[in-house]
């Protein structure tokens, strides 16, 4: 053996040497060495490698140490959609939820409990960042933010510096797991201490460091900065088709006798052999439980229940964290819950509740998901952090649909994690229910850890100095009437008050606060602690009668305030997310008379910005490029970032949903070919009426009354004329596939799916340009068809219908 092989020998034996003992520390919180030895031991390997890049390796201990420095994080799209759970706050709308998916189970012929007795498996809710971790043949590919849960940031760099991840699995498989990313409360604690001493701001919460850290472009600075993870999900799994040994040592082990049931739920202790020993045996100290589980799965359908999942992460080499439970009832839920609500600031992570899943991996893809979550699963949050402040006035704030809403100014407290000196008390009537009064000292809480805001009054404390305050007669920016509706309350995020401007394009400074400091609110300096959450199926019961009251609005559409928050919403990052346009540059813009509208923003140039203050030529050729490289957008962004009131996420998503399916909207008929352009929009979309809007399942009455009012304004039309006359173009996602097998094909799909979900299934037909249908008819082209068919798979064999296995359908993939 010459000098470069024996080299290269120690170098892998330090990796597997030092990779043990990283698992075994954070993984298993069972250290054998001590730091000192371990840190020997990588220095060691980061020596040789270094002199040795030959022997390179991207799945190397010595990869988490950092050290790349980016430019900027590029964009992810999604193998699988990240979903977010419904909330819920107390055990009534927990009886509620089970209530809803026990009905949908009756009348699908199955039960919750059809796994075994175990109906549930409860996680803690870890608040942290959720990350998308994709593994190919066994190594770590990439690591992705969730963001939008379609298009997240890849953040592979960072992630590599995490110690609880591994970079590579002890079997070469392909799969995408999911999980949180936190930062420890006493790490936190030192990261502020450092960055007090270095003039820097401190994070307000170990969630806010935790993705400030994996967002940062300097790997080694994360490196330094200890994150953690607890994964829980596997997205998506490929088991290569392989019979997996067992090393002689372990057939004459004890361990030989362990089976699949002794690895679920909490691991026993058990005279097996541990984890070192493993390692030694195998080279990987999961290596043989893992191929144990998938010698015994003649199919890719494992694994079948939520606790086989997160043992099988466990064995794959994840973090996991220890607390999961099955519960066989909602009663032992709350058992739990209340039990975590008492422990849970005793962790050295963050919590913020549970999350409950149906167990059986099979009645999870039976029940599904809605437009926005999974119905089998539901975060049962822990009560909201209180405290008690003053408010020292009530401003209004101007939002992009017009909406007036009193915001309170409070003395700066800390709730929940963060420093709170805003909170917003919704519209009128929840002030008056409230009686609450400039002076008064009240409870303010962050409604499921996020938001700020007034709960109550304690007016034992009142001094007979407070005011009562009274929403305004005119708008408080261009002084136009202020009408009174019924209606639900804006989703748009709050903003809060900061020192008014003079003069201006427009707009004024008539004031409603009773404070000299500033009468108008518009826009974020400095900012609220947090933004307004949209009043979900899951909220309180409180904000359930808040947002069915009234709310004021400014009647006028050209109101300044109102212009301004319209264009934020528009180049806002859901909408065509233009880097460089925050809200002060689109406040000094219409200010200076630079834009007035959206199509202003696509003309822009160089010119006009050198003059302003803020623009020296660097930043405006920066912006300028930066809106010239957003010109190009996506249906549903474009439809989203309008900022059409009622039109939100969902409403977008399913307009471009009914365009992609050719849905049939009355006798109203899509021009052949779909909507393509900004020039369909302009030619199309003011032809339809609020009935034919109303046929796209999902829209209600409002938001097609909303479509029509806002493209039959001529003023909206030409807007878009003259954004598409300054080349900005839309485009629906293309899912079109260069393999014929599929596309323009018809498939129904009938029976249980082992190998994919029902979603997995539709979402591969679509890219590959073909079709679903729910029922069987002369125009379909296939039946998928699974175990347990029904009366689909009759009359598909009675009308001639070619009938595919899931093996077949893999081999059209």
């Amino acid at each position: 053996m010459n000098s470069k092989e024996m080299i290269q020998q120690r170098i892998e034996k330090l990796r597997k040497e030092v990779d043990k003992h990283r698992y075994l520390y954070h993984v298993l919180d069972k250290p054998e060495i001590d730091d000192s030895v371990y840190d020997s031991l990588l220095d060691e390997l980061i020596k040789l490698e270094k002199e040795n890049p030959e022997f390179h390796s991207a799945t190397s201990p010595s990869q988490r140490v950092g050290g790349e420095i980016l430019d900027k994080f590029s964009k992810v799209k999604h193998t699988v959609k990240q979903w977010s759970f419904d909330d819920v706050f107390d055990f009534e709308e927990l009886k509620k939820w089970e209530e809803k998916i026990d009905k949908m189970a009756i009348k699908n012929n199955f039960e919750l409990s059809d796994y075994g007795e175990i109906k549930y498996c409860v996680e803690l809710k870890i608040d942290g960042l959720k990350v998308i971790l994709n593994y190919k043949e066994g190594r770590l590919a990439q690591g992705a933010t969730r963001g939008d849960g379609e298009i997240g940031e890849d953040v592979t760099s960072n992630i590599k510096t995490i110690k609880s991840i591994p970079l590579e699995l002890p079997e070469k498989i392909d799969l995408i797991a999911v999980g949180e990313i936190w930062l420890g409360k006493n790490e936190l604690e030192k990261i502020n201490k450092e960055r007090e001493s270095q003039g820097e701001a401190k994070f307000a919460n170990t969630r806010n460091a935790a993705a400030g850290s994996i967002r940062q472009l300097d790997s080694a600075v994360v490196a330094k900065r200890k994150l953690d993870s607890f994964i829980y999900d596997i997205e998506k799994m490929e088991i290569p088709n392989t019979q997996y040994p067992i090393p002689n040592e372990i057939q004459n082990s004890k361990l030989k006798n362990n089976s699949v049931s002794s690895l679920r739920g909490t691991p026993k202790q058990s005279s097996t052999l541990d984890d070192s020993k493993m390692f030694e045996i195998t080279g990987s100290p999961r290596k043989f439980r893992v191929q144990n589980l998938l010698a015994k799965t003649k199919d890719a359908s494992l694994p079948k229940s939520q606790i086989d999942e997160l043992e099988l992460l466990k064995n794959l080499g994840f973090k996991v964290n220890p607390y999961y439970r099955k519960c066989k009832s909602i009663e032992e839920i709350e058992e739990f819950y209340q039990e975590w609500v008492n422990k849970k600031d005793k962790e050295n992570y963050e919590l913020d509740g549970i999350v409950i899943k149906v167990n059986a991996k099979k009645i999870q893809d039976a029940l599904g998901y809605t437009g926005k979550s999974p119905r089998w699963g539901v975060a049962y949050k822990f009560p909201a952090q209180r405290v008690t402040t003053v408010i020292e006035d009530i401003f209004v704030q101007v939002g992009r649909t017009g909406a007036l809403t009193p915001v309170a100014h409070l003395r700066p407290v800390r709730v929940a994690g963060s420093v709170v000196s805003r909170a917003t008390l919704h519209n009128e009537d929840e002030i008056n229910r409230l009686d609450a009064r400039i002076g008064d000292t009240v409870v303010i809480q962050k409604a499921g850890d996020v938001i700020p805001e007034v709960v109550s009054v304690v007016k034992n404390l009142r001094t007979g100095k407070e005011k009562k305050f009274k929403m305004p007669d005119v708008c408080p920016i261009c002084g136009s009437i202020v009408k009174r509706e019924n209606i639900s309350i804006s989703s748009s995020p709050l903003t809060a008050c900061r020192p008014s401007f003079s003069g201006g394009a427009r707009g004024g400074q008539a004031g409603v606060g009773n404070s000299e400091r500033n009468p108008l609110c518009l826009t974020t300096s400095p900012p609220l602690s947090t933004p307004v959450r949209k009043v979900s199926d899951g909220a309180s019961k409180r904000e359930r009668n808040i947002k069915q009251s009234a709310a004021h609005y400014c009647i006028n559409p050209n109101c300044f305030a109102v212009e301004m928050q319209k264009i934020i919403h528009f180049v806002s990052r859901k909408g065509f997310d233009i880097e460089g346009l925050g809200e002060k540059i689109v406040e000094q813009l219409i200010q200076e008379g630079v834009i007035e509208n959206f199509a202003d923003i696509f003309e822009i140039t160089k010119g006009d910005l050198k003059p302003l203050e803020r623009f020296a030529e660097k930043s405006a050729d920066n912006l300028v490029r930066a809106i010239s490289e957003k010109k190009k957008i996506s249906l549903e962004k474009f439809i989203f970032a309008l900022g059409i009131r009622h039109v939100g996420e969902e409403t977008a998503f399913l307009i471009v949903g009914a365009i992609r399916k050719e849905f049939p909207i009355s006798n109203f008929q899509f021009p052949k070919g779909g909507i393509n352009s900004l020039r369909d929009i302009i030619i199309y979309f003011p032809k339809i009426k609020v009935e034919e809007w109303m046929n796209i399942k999902g829209i209600g009455e409002k938001s097609a009354q909303s479509l029509v009012n806002w493209f039959g304004d001529e003023k909206n039309i030409n807007i878009l004329t003259k954004m598409q006359a300054l080349g900005v173009e839309i485009f629906l996602d293309n899912f079109e596939s260069e393999n014929n097998a599929m596309k323009n094909k018809t498939f129904v799909l009938t029976g249980a799916l082992s190998g994919f979900t029902r979603e997995e299934i539709k979402d591969i037909i679509r890219k590959e340009g073909g079709k679903i249908s729910s029922s069987v008819s002369s125009k379909t082209d296939f039946l998928l068809a699974g175990e347990s068919v029904g009366s689909k798979y009759e009359k598909a064999q009675k009308m001639g219908v070619k009938i595919i296995s899931e093996e077949e359908f893999k081999k059209m993939i």
